[in-house]
């Protein structure tokens, strides 16, 4: 048979993602605060958006139209929340492979809002001093000269938790000094405040501190160099070795748990960011209500107005460049809309589901997974996904992630529903909160209580959970009680 090119026609279905569906997937991931980076960039490129703040509502004679509603209420019954979905099922789509890169929006300039909010001064504010400036400033007052020099590159390689992470012999061969200057000034600069900083080790950082407490006396010298003994509880030996009896042991333990091991993380830390909640969910009289965060959004409208008076006399290509941006701004005005009905949509599934959290807390939460909230909705797992990553519900409990209420469950023992993963930990936690320093509860004695209660679980579940909440074993936890006292 003979081999030869040829053309064949065939016929086939792929799924085509217009530039405008991407936008509205991307929309739909967004936080608020990402959201509102977004919307910075759309009002400096498209002259037709306009950002109304809340006390200056359009009126019909400005010719602006297609507002964004700021608020939406979550349905009150099964059938209004069917029928609040509007045109939600737009971003339905599920791309098992999607591959899209887009640039991050978060490093763009924010909006005010329009709220007519003062300026924020604290954002003007310097950055907290860090370890090594608060220590060059303490140079200058102590050392002159070559000195002031050798002391300049210690602080230099001492690191973020204030210890001297170099050989004092290769240090002095670099600066061409001697090494007893070196130890000299190491000397004066592990006097600098904070206390401990400088030290070689765990054992010098606590002995020095022990100096400027005038606490450091034979006996707690002798502690000091035995904190592998203080760590594995060995108070007999210890007791032994340095010579005290119960009391004076038990002192010198509580002294030694007063001093900062990493003395240098109380400088240059980064500030805590503070969540801003993305849902308000909040309990009325006719039930739960749902509400989209828009404190951190400007209104949008579309400047129909200015549209017409640009239109006049323009040529056909400004014409054209005109219509774009207009369609863009109706669009981005619709998809918007579509995004909020899209949240409060899926938190009120989730709210529907998770009513007993909300009203008794996390002992009464119950395990949820995607796929049930999609089905309750109508939407595919990877939409409910999409709503869920990065954003935050505030509600009288607090502030959670939306993807919290997503977990596993645990069947009962006697057959009848199961729990959420999230309450078993809570139980757990509270067991080990409340255990007898003198009956320290094993991993066993855990999962037979949880099994008494109902809860039909395994020792090495216990452990897993035990673990991913930070809490040590049960014999860590008993020589952390008896250091504790």
């Amino acid at each position: 048979m003979a081999l030869g090119p040829r053309l064949d026609l065939r016929q086939s279905q792929s799924l085509v993602m217009t530039p405008q569906l991407q936008q509205a997937i991307k929309l739909l991931a967004l936080s608020n605060l990402e959201l509102e980076a977004y919307l910075a960039e759309a009002l400096e490129g498209n002259p037709l958006l306009d950002a109304a703040s809340g006390d200056n509502d359009a009126s019909p004679d400005e010719a602006v139209e297609e507002a964004l509603p700021p608020v939406i209420e979550a349905p009150e019954t099964d059938a209004a929340l069917e029928s609040a979905a509007g045109t939600a099922d737009d971003l339905d789509v599920d791309f098992g492979a999607e591959q899209f890169h887009h640039d991050s929006v978060s490093d763009s300039v924010g909006l005010s809002g329009g709220d007519g909010e003062g300026i924020d001064f604290d954002s003007f504010a310097g950055a907290d001093e860090t370890l090594h400036e608060h220590l060059l400033v303490q140079v200058g007052e102590h050392f002159s000269g070559i000195e002031a020099m050798v002391a300049e590159q210690i602080v230099a390689l001492i690191d973020e938790a204030g210890y001297l992470r170099a050989d004092l012999t290769e240090l002095a061969q670099r600066l061409g000094v001697p090494l007893a200057l070196i130890e000299g000034v190491l000397a004066g600069v592990q006097t600098f405040d904070p206390s401990g900083v400088g030290a070689r080790d765990l054992s010098e950082c606590i002995a020095i501190q022990a100096r400027e407490a005038d606490r450091y006396d034979p006996a707690m010298a002798c502690m000091i160099a035995h904190l592998d003994l203080v760590a594995k509880g060995a108070f007999p030996q210890l007791k032994r070795i340095c010579g005290v009896d119960d009391e004076d042991i038990v002192d010198m333990i509580r002294e030694l748990r007063g001093y900062d091991p990493k003395p240098g993380l109380r400088f240059g830390g980064t500030p805590a960011q503070a969540v801003v909640p993305d849902l308000f969910v909040r309990q009325t009289a006719k039930g739960w209500a749902v509400e989209v965060n828009s404190g951190t959004l400007p209104r949008l409208l579309v400047n129909r107005r200015y549209y017409t008076e640009l239109a006049k006399g323009a040529a056909a290509k400004s014409k054209a460049w005109l219509s774009e941006q207009l369609a863009g701004a109706n669009w981005l005005v619709r998809a918007l809309d579509q995004r909020q009905r899209t949240i409060v949509k899926v938190a009120s599934a989730i709210v529907k589901q998770q009513e007993g959290f909300f009203l008794h807390g996390v002992a009464h939460m119950r395990p949820l997974t995607l796929r049930q909230v999609a089905e309750e909705i109508g939407m595919h797992e990877s939409t409910v996904s999409r709503v869920t990553s990065n954003k935050y519900l505030s509600c009288a409990r607090g502030l959670f992630e939306l993807k919290y209420f997503f977990s596993s469950g645990i069947s009962a023992t006697d057959g009848d529903g199961a729990v959420s993963a999230e309450a078993v930990k809570s139980r757990i936690k509270a067991l080990i909160d409340a255990e007898d320093p003198k009956a320290i509860l094993s991993d066993e004695a855990i999962a037979q209580k949880l099994s008494a209660e109902g809860h039909d679980i395994a020792r090495r579940t216990v452990v897993k959970y035990r673990e991913s909440m930070g809490y040590g074993s049960s014999v860590q936890r008993r020589r952390q009680k008896a250091l504790a006292g």
